[in-house]
């Protein structure tokens, strides 16, 4: 199927990415740069409002939990802005309380991590009340479980007995769990 996302995007093809996860910005920065987008990076709450207020852009994906704060503070300043802007929120945390916030400020969509470039340029240039068309490889539930635990892991510093208590799982079980390779 050919890639005619680029028609498509309009004459103001500017594009903040908002995320502190370095290596996934990066990637995700040449790839929308591949599909022609003007993107500008920022890693933080504060590096994105700064741009949001200075230069604000057409397109905008922003993760939800940042080091400095929370995503949502900059989409609040890009709909004041720019009421135009399209604006997926993107969040390793996949609870429905969230995403009802964040469409609420104004988000175009919402999309649990790990989304790739596909899933994020559909629902930047999905227009109307059309949604875009379902991810092609969506992740398995094994998958989206694996993640979590990792997600949790990771916030407890890598503390098995925490990350379990939390969890409300059996130690021996996260470690088991943890020793395994992550599900497709």
């Amino acid at each position: 199927m050919p890639d005619d996302s680029m028609t498509d995007i309009g004459p103001d093809k500017s594009l903040l990415l908002l995320d502190d996860d370095e290596p996934f910005l990066r990637r995700l920065a040449k790839a929308m740069e591949k599909r022609g987008f003007d993107v500008e990076m920022a890693g933080s709450v504060a590096a994105g409002s700064a741009i949001a207020t200075a230069r604000p852009p057409a397109y905008a994906v922003v993760d939800l939990r940042l080091e400095d704060g929370n995503g949502l503070d900059v989409v609040e300043i890009l709909r004041e802005k720019r009421p135009d802007a399209r604006v997926v929120v993107l969040t390793g945390y996949g609870a429905i309380a969230t995403a009802v916030a964040a469409v609420k400020i104004g988000a175009t969509d919402y999309l649990s991590k790990p989304a790739d470039a596909a899933d994020i340029t559909n629902a930047l240039l999905a227009t109307g009340d059309d949604l875009p068309p379902p991810p092609e490889n969506p992740m398995s539930a094994d998958r989206v479980r694996w993640e979590h635990i990792q997600r949790v892991y990771e916030l407890c510093e890598r503390n098995v007995s925490e990350t379990a208590r939390r969890l409300n799982m059996h130690r021996r079980t996260l470690q088991r769990i943890l020793a395994k390779r992550s599900p497709r």
